[in-house]
């Protein structure tokens, strides 16, 4: 048996990551919360087979064999279900922009913190260009990344769109803790188009040795390792031009619960469910030693 996890929030992310748990065979999904009985998203995941509540964090409190927790509500819950989640000694893996545990990106820091009672999932845009800044900064040095993320406006939901002041405060951060760079700046564009637009990250570095076959280099192996668990997720440009970099990246979902144009929601549920499958892996180590012992 796997570990068993509840999803906070039935929300459009919390849906997905839902559908992309069932496939992990670190992970038991044994229960899904939201707060109004009549939630869309609690109809699904009782169509999956899966427990549901409407009465709240609560209901994920009082369940002991629940070890992992997926918070998809927002910001301000998380800061406060936060504590309460820690001190009832579930782990919690925070797809909001609340910030409270260390920023994780799956391929270039989840090894670091594997132990983290709160890992924080930083953004959909941090997911999506934080590896490339970081992929530039460990061959050139960057003292300044700037990431704009266009994403279609009917992928943005309440919760993303209630987030954007935290959005782009967390990007920047992750892109200087995580990413490398000195300074960090991140803008999000909600574009109207019809039909809707795969989400575009364009990430501009400013660099201090460049080297453009070293950066295309880094850059390109970065991306395989993205494409491990967002095999959506393509390169259109690596361009490097005396000290600037440009990088283009486009993110197509994959579609599990979400249309394939939300790749901005899709990157951010498959970085979640990839660092809660790392973190299950090692609960059940620890419980298989433990049962040698």
């Amino acid at each position: 048996m796997g570990i068993k996890a509840a999803v906070l929030g039935p929300g459009n992310i919390g849906t997905d990551l839902l559908v992309k748990l069932q496939r992990s065979a670190a992970i038991e999904t044994a229960l899904m919360v939201g707060v109004y009985d009549d939630s869309p998203g609690l109809a699904r995941a009782r169509e999956l087979g899966v427990e549901t509540s409407s009465r709240g964090l609560d209901a994920v409190l009082e369940r002991d064999d629940v070890a992992l927790v997926f918070d998809a509500t927002g910001a301000r819950p998380h800061r406060e279900s936060a504590p309460r989640l820690t001190a009832a000694g579930k782990v919690c893996v925070d797809l909001t922009p609340a910030a409270l545990g260390p920023y994780v990106v799956p391929c270039v820091n989840l090894d670091e913190h594997l132990d983290a009672p709160d890992l924080n999932m930083v953004t959909c845009g941090g997911q999506a260009t934080i590896p490339m800044v970081h992929a530039i900064d460990r061959v050139a040095d960057v003292a300044y990344a700037e990431i704009v993320a266009t994403i279609s406006s009917r992928s943005a939901g309440p919760g993303t769109r209630q987030n954007i002041d935290e959005f782009t405060e967390t990007t920047a951060r992750g892109l200087e803790r995580v990413g490398g760079a000195d300074e960090g700046k991140a803008i999000i564009i909600l574009n109207p188009a019809e039909p809707p637009i795969l989400m575009r990250d364009t990430v501009f570095a400013q660099v201090r040795r460049p080297d453009a076959g070293a950066i295309e280099t880094s850059v390109l192996e970065m991306l395989e390792r993205m494409r491990r668990y967002v095999p959506g997720v393509r390169l259109r440009l690596c361009d490097v031009d005396g000290e600037l970099v440009t990088v283009l990246l486009e993110v197509e979902g994959a579609g599990d619960f979400l249309p394939p144009y939300a790749g901005n929601l899709d990157v951010m549920t498959a970085a979640a469910a990839e660092v809660g499958e790392r973190v299950a892996e090692r609960l059940l180590a620890g419980r298989g030693a433990e049962a040698t012992a």
